[in-house]
């Protein structure tokens, strides 16, 4: 029996000697920074993503920040999300002054539903509709992507898609970054995404004044842009700070790693997608699995499953305890934003507004899922769960006789 010599991660960066070479080329050029590269980067996501406009940063939160300022977003205003999320997707509001509110979600398909948009949608009509609403793709999956954007437009709502983990991914043969359900759509390429730049993060936008927006709050409101000056002073140093701004750039280290790691996004895709193909296939049928539909190709960023202890005798917990003991690496994505102590909310109103956020933070848990994640590691991680929950299965029935 395969036995691994090392852990096995839930996930890790993949880097070659193709991203090696570019990332040397520019250390000997003549910019680290603020050069050419930011910008071939932006126009290949553009072509990539079939969007018009879009602006690099530092981080996905430094974009969702700047989206957030870009469509207005100010004190007061409020904003929806989803619970189960990186805290970024709610912090980005609250940096704006912003208040944050909840729309639960459903436990099939692990996301916010129409259904459940419309519901908080029709009760929030007799007091405070949102200004902004950011969805999230969780684990590489589009939610339901056409309605609930038709929703919030006649709504007057301003749609944020948060695809940090969706890149690659598509909804009704639509590449996700096309902003066709979106008013601006953030992407991650934190080193345990789709692809790389260390750290890093993009906005796409069809949007030309949230896009002029946006590169104006990423390098701290200043432009070179003669048409924008507010002083006629026609000389090749000058600039204007037009708004307080951010320094949220990318550097151009980071915009070559993500040119190279581009050329690989096929193949990143295909492998990601026989791994969760696999895991559906091979996992025992009492673990529950995300729910699958043909208008959904997902970039399977993550494969979260839900380990029910009525089904499967087992807790996540006690799961994941003992995957750790035979070096398997999983990892909860996520603890509820509202069940972080910054975020807290009375026990009272998580349980009757959001009952299934909270089951689903009891149960969850995510198996490893990677580019490079070899055949005999991916099934001694199935063997190994399949054989702990058949075991459990059988204790307890013995427990009972």
């Amino acid at each position: 029996m395969f036995i691994p010599k090392k852990e096995i991660n839930y996930s890790k960066q993949n880097i070659n000697t193709s991203d090696l070479k570019e990332i040397k080329k520019v250390l000997f050029s003549d910019y680290l920074t603020q050069g050419p590269k930011v910008q071939q980067f932006e126009k290949k996501i553009n072509i990539y993503c079939k969007s018009k406009y879009s602006v690099a940063c530092n981080s996905a939160t430094s974009a969702l920040h700047i989206a957030c300022k870009a469509i207005g977003l100010k004190k007061n205003d409020l904003v929806w999300t989803n619970p189960i999320s990186f805290v970024a997707s709610a912090n980005c509001a609250l940096y704006c002054g912003a208040k944050v509110d909840y729309i639960d979600i459903d436990l099939e398909r692990f996301n916010i539903t129409f259904e459940n948009f419309k519901k908080k949608i029709d009760k929030a009509k007799k007091t405070k509709l949102p200004k902004l609403l950011i969805i999230v793709d969780y684990g590489g999956f589009p939610c339901d992507l056409d309605k609930i954007y038709k929703l919030a437009k006649k709504n007057k709502i301003n749609v944020i898609q948060d695809s940090s983990h969706a890149f690659g991914a598509k909804y009704k043969k639509t590449k996700v970054g096309s902003c066709a359900y979106s008013d601006i759509t953030v992407f991650s390429f934190h080193p345990v995404k789709i692809i790389t730049t260390g750290e890093g993060g993009i906005a796409t936008t069809n949007n030309l004044d949230f896009f002029k927006k946006m590169q104006l709050y990423r390098t701290h409101g200043i432009t070179k842009d003669p048409k924008l000056f507010k002083k006629k002073i026609k000389k090749s140093w000058y600039f204007e700070q037009k708004l307080l701004g951010f320094n949220y750039r990318m550097n151009d280290i980071e915009a070559s790693l993500g040119i190279s790691q581009l050329k690989r996004i096929k193949l990143n895709l295909s492998s990601k997608k026989k791994i969760a193909k696999n895991y559906f296939k091979l996992l025992d049928k009492k673990v529950l699995t995300i729910k699958t539909e043909k208008h959904v190709e997902s970039s399977f960023h993550l494969f979260p499953i839900l380990v029910d202890k009525n089904k499967t005798n087992i807790s996540r917990d006690e799961l994941m305890d003992y995957l750790r003991k035979k070096k398997i690496n999983c990892q909860l994505h996520y603890i509820p934003i509202f069940e972080h102590p910054f975020h807290k909310i009375s026990s009272k109103k998580k349980y009757d507004l959001y009952p299934n956020t909270m089951k689903f933070y009891k149960n969850a848990m995510s198996l490893p899922m990677y580019f490079g994640l070899k055949q005999d590691e991916q099934k001694y991680v199935i063997k190994t769960i399949n054989r702990k929950i058949t075991n459990g299965y059988r204790n307890n029935n013995s427990k009972k006789r």
